[in-house]
């Protein structure tokens, strides 16, 4: 049976997956497997995580199968194969390896091991479940360079930790474990009471639950105490898919950090902690985090359809100076907003195949001189050129690398857990994916705000995109026909989730950005030890008396410029605006957006050019390389966090 007639005789609906295949088609071609045979292709307990059987008991999967047929017709008109992305096999530790350097810590073996201490301020940072999930990646490379003879030194994570700190860390530990054990059995009684709900009087788009994500505390170590908390087995169960939680992100008074508010250095810590965080977390849930790797193989150098995303930036930045979204991309959207997103089975009924392939030829050969004629591209034809685009790229949107984590976050047990691995995740990825990523479900968003009149609901809408998303052809995977529902139900789940939740998945958490601070703070205070150093042993090259004078003279200075800012005014520098600088007097409610609206309050010509959303405060420096703050930021506060830090106003182009 070929995969195009595989995909025709899909089902309608499924039954019970974890005893058994129930199915009923109403197409050609049916669908069997009874228990035993499932059993025999699993060899596992019946799959009943969050994202499986209830997905495919109470959600229609008509539209998944639907546009997989769609992409199958598509596939087969088109001449042109592309490349098959080849996954290489790890060695054993090469893995490992692999983790370690993509987590900043690739000196703690190797040749380089003899000068860690880079890695040793990011150790000293980290929490308990970080730690553990760096040791147990190190004691895994230490083994396979043993067997290999490599003679290479390898220092013990034990050793790191002083038992002061471990002592330090209890305390602190404990004293938040009984905090998180308090929120999380309040939660665990909302969440328990949510099973007794009807859901068939529910509309499928209304959030039942209500609750906090909490973003000050480590994911790893929240899941931690949870397992480790008699009242948290209540979560170990299967929890009612068709519910959507309304997660809400709690205002925290030094400020919500959004990707793109830190600076490039303090971006690339985030993304090693990131990767730390996510691991402990999938080692904490029991879910094994296996980052694919892509052999590189020859791909277009030009073009729209088929381009690495990196190269199609590439080339448009040529054209558009700092566009983050590929312009094809971009276009594809607006065009179809044009036409109103009112239009019924937007997204879902796809464009005419034969017209389709013209369209993205004639688009190749014209776009960029401009001579391309969308008024004559049809609404539906531009949303199967706008899912052509996705599909049709290298590598996965999602990327070679992250593509199987993301569809494993079905797994997870909880759909706060689903959450806050997509949230690290999404921190992942390159900046070209996470940019363009972050476009589409904005605008999937928009398509779903207009439910009432197109009839595509968030359902609806993660059901027609999940396959274009997540089926990613290149890597030739086979699965099993079980596992293909298992996954086209999921991935749809998942789908649904990123949508719904999109505000979230761009918030860098509070845990993450603090940890950067105590690595910067960690790094500054080695910088001036060493400096430290320096300074005495040319200090033994000079005059004393004379640089006892100089000393004086400094600490002179140091005083002067001490007595201009008084205790509790910060002085705010606006280089760009007409008053340059303003000394500001810090209260309780005192807020970023009160400093920004005292400066521009200034009336001047070069003012006038300027609106309140296009200038923003910054913290730079101190314990954070530079911060863009959100306007709800409580000034006091911050500056109790990073007394040293100077405060800046300018727009995010300066």
């Amino acid at each position: 049976m070929t995969r195009e007639h595989h995909v025709k005789g899909r089902i309608e609906k499924t039954r019970d997956l974890g005893n058994g295949l129930v199915t009923i088609s109403r197409r050609s071609g049916q669908y069997n497997m009874n228990h035993d045979n499932s059993k025999k292709l699993s060899g596992k307990p019946p799959y009943n995580r969050s994202g499986s059987q209830d997905s495919l008991d109470e959600l229609s999967m008509d539209d998944y199968w639907k546009e997989l047929e769609n992409i199958n017709e598509t596939r087969g008109n088109n001449s042109e194969e592309q490349a098959v992305v080849l996954v290489k096999e790890p060695d054993e530790g090469e893995l490992e390896e692999e983790w370690l350097k993509e987590a900043g810590l690739s000196n703690l073996f190797g040749e380089a091991a003899a000068d860690s201490q880079e890695s040793m301020v990011v150790l000293a940072t980290l929490t308990r479940t970080q730690a553990a999930a760096v040791q147990k990646r190190v004691e895994t490379v230490t083994q396979t360079m043993r067997k290999k003879n490599k003679q290479y030194q390898v220092p013990d994570v034990r050793d790191i930790f002083k038992q002061q700190n471990e002592s330090k860390e209890k305390e602190i530990g404990n004293e938040h474990q009984s905090v998180r054990t308090k929120e999380n059995k309040e939660e665990d009684t909302k969440e328990a009471s949510c099973q007794h709900i009807d859901y068939d009087h529910q509309r499928e788009d209304v959030p039942v639950i209500e609750t906090d994500i909490n973003l000050e505390i480590s994911f790893s170590e929240q899941a931690a105490t949870l397992k480790d908390d008699p009242a948290g087995k209540v979560l170990k169960g299967k929890e009612d898919d068709t519910l959507l939680p309304n997660f809400r992100l709690p205002k925290d008074k030094t400020g919500t950090t959004k990707i793109g508010d830190l600076a490039p250095q303090d971006m690339k810590k985030v993304h090693a902690l990131a990767l730390i965080e996510l691991t402990a977390l999938f080692d904490i849930l029991g879910t094994e985090l296996k980052p694919q790797k892509a052999i590189k193989i020859k791909t277009k150098e030009s073009g729209l359809f088929g381009v690495p995303l990196s190269v199609l930036l590439e080339q448009d930045q040529k054209r558009v100076p700092g566009i983050r979204i590929p312009l094809i991309f971009q276009k594809l959207i607006s065009h179809i907003e044009e036409g109103k997103l009112d239009t019924e089975g937007l997204l879902r009924i796809p464009g005419v195949a034969a017209r389709v392939k013209n369209l993205c030829q004639e688009l190749e050969a014209k776009f960029y001189e401009g001579t391309f004629h969308w008024e004559n591209v049809k609404q539906h034809d531009a949303a199967s050129l706008l899912k052509l685009f996705i599909r049709e790229l290298p590598q996965p949107l999602l990327t070679v690398e992250y593509l199987k984590a993301f569809q494993d976050v079905q797994k997870l047990p909880t759909k706060k857990h689903q959450l806050q691995a997509l949230n690290l995740l999404v921190l992942l990825l390159p900046d070209g994916n996470r940019d363009t990523l972050k476009a589409l479900l904005e605008f999937l968003q928009r398509v779903i705000d207009h439910r009432d009149k197109n009839k595509m609901t968030l359902k609806n809408v993660a059901m027609v995109m999940a396959p274009n998303i997540f089926m990613f052809h290149g890597l030739g995977s086979k699965n099993t026909e079980q596992s293909e529902f298992v996954m086209a139900a999921g991935t749809a789940n998942v789908m649904r989730f990123m949508i719904r939740n999109q505000n979230l998945l761009w918030t860098i958490p509070t845990f993450l950005v603090n940890q950067v601070r105590k690595q910067n703070t960690e790094s500054q205070k080695k910088e001036k030890k060493d400096k430290a150093v320096k300074k005495l042993l040319k200090k033994m090259a000079y005059d004393r008396e004379k640089h006892e004078k100089q000393d004086k003279n400094v600490n002179d200075v140091k005083s002067v410029n001490e007595a201009d800012v008084p205790q509790g005014v910060i002085r705010v520098q606006a280089p760009h605006l007409s008053k340059v600088s303003m000394a500001i007097q810090l209260t309780e409610e005192l807020k970023a957006c009160d400093v920004v609206a005292r400066f521009l309050s200034q009336k001047s010509g070069i003012v006038q050019s300027l609106k309140k959303e296009e200038v923003f405060l910054y913290e730079v420096g101190g314990n954070i390389g530079e911060r863009c703050l959100d306007d709800d930021t409580y000034m006091k506060d911050l500056h109790q966090l990073n007394p040293n830090a100077e405060w800046v106003i300018k727009s995010k182009n300066c």
